[in-house]
């Protein structure tokens, strides 16, 4: 199955600045985001597995060396 590749209208790229040359896809549940004048890529996880992060924890005190 091939991912439909999206232009991102009126984006810049942030490392060549170029204008309308970004395009976005989602591949294995990533955001990825690749510029097709100079190569630039990004990746991104979905909100909820950056927010899945640590939540079990707790904080049970505060160290205060004396």
């Amino acid at each position: 199955m091939t991912n439909k590749k999206r232009f991102i209208a009126g984006a810049s790229c942030p490392s060549c600045h170029s204008q309308d040359t970004l395009r976005w896809w989602i591949e294995n549940n990533i955001e990825l985001v690749e510029c097709v004048e100079c190569g630039y890529s990004e990746q991104r996880k979905p909100q909820s597995v950056e927010k899945a992060g640590r939540t079990s924890e707790q904080m049970i005190g505060i160290f205060k060396p004396e």
